[in-house]
């Protein structure tokens, strides 16, 4: 598996990322994996990095040094301070896998969930499956035992980021069975809003897919945990901020119009409620 350049979608400051990777997922497995991906990072001592990222509307299966979780949709920006050095390894996850894994994506909006942490008990939440929280701790300890031996330091250079990818890819195809009727129509859900811009409403996922809105509404909620009009605009909000960004000379009612937004204050409107500011303020401040 070698790393593929990366899509900038979703990441609103790109000069202020660490060391960043991004590896694609074994094609058997591309039904259960969209990507790893692979920060790494140095941070001078006394010094904070803060990251700020419009996550893709899907959950992540994230490991650290000393400990996996589950971080669940998104309904607004993430940060997360960076201090030291080190590195995590995370798995994009289809949205047939968040169902094959047991886990109802809709109680896991906003959160990460640990599953297992070193010296720990699994994890007793609630909203964790019975057989993550009776069976899970030592499989995940396994997990996280095999990529921390590939990743060794923060400094892991791409054999070690490979070897990483690999074990994290042999786990899930051992325990995430293959997508159900269910889980294959979310992930064509997926395929068809991520890849194709011109889709603004939902009418339009379920004509291209041949089934009814009801369909699409409840698949969407069952397998990604939003609301499918919420996942159009995740993936139109985040094209949007990668406009702004990469070409200063569009105007801001253009790349409303281009993303089928009603006009200028719409687009305003969902940028100030999902990232705090205006699109120009984001333009000036990125």
């Amino acid at each position: 598996m070698g790393e593929q350049p990366l899509d900038g979608r979703g990441i609103l400051y790109p000069a202020r990322l660490p060391t960043f990777h991004r590896v694609p997922a074994p094609a058997h497995l591309q039904n259960r994996i969209r990507w790893f991906w692979i920060p790494q990072w140095r941070v001078a001592p006394g010094r904070t990095s803060r990251q700020s990222v419009l996550p893709f509307p899907a959950s992540n299966l994230v490991v650290y040094p000393d400990a996996v979780t589950l971080a669940g949709p998104t309904t607004r920006v993430s940060h997360r301070d960076l201090t030291g050095c080190g590195w995590v390894v995370g798995a994009l996850l289809r949205p047939a896998a968040v169902r094959g894994l047991g886990f109802a994506p809709a109680v896991l909006r906003d959160a990460e969930v640990p599953l297992w942490r070193a010296g720990e008990p699994a994890s007793v939440a609630a909203d964790v499956p019975v057989a993550v929280r009776e069976e899970g701790g030592p499989a995940l300890e396994e997990l996280c035992s095999r990529v921390r031996a590939a990743m060794g330091e923060a400094e892991a250079d791409a054999a070690a980021r490979a070897a990483a990818t690999v074990a994290f890819a042999e786990w899930i195809e051992t325990r995430v069975p293959e997508p159900d009727a269910h889980g294959d129509l979310a992930n064509r859900m997926e395929d068809l809003i991520a890849g194709d811009g011109a889709i603004t409403r939902i009418e339009q996922v379920a004509e291209r897919l041949g089934v009814s809105v009801r369909s699409v509404q409840r698949v969407a909620r069952a397998c990604v945990g939003l609301p499918p009009l919420a996942i159009i605009r995740r993936y139109r909000l985040q094209e949007a901020a990668q406009r702004l960004r990469e070409d200063r000379a569009v105007t801001v009612s253009r790349i409303a119009a281009e993303l089928g937004y009603a006009d200028h204050a719409h687009l305003t409107a969902d940028f100030r409620r999902v990232l705090g500011l205006t699109p120009s303020g984001y333009r000036e401040e990125r």
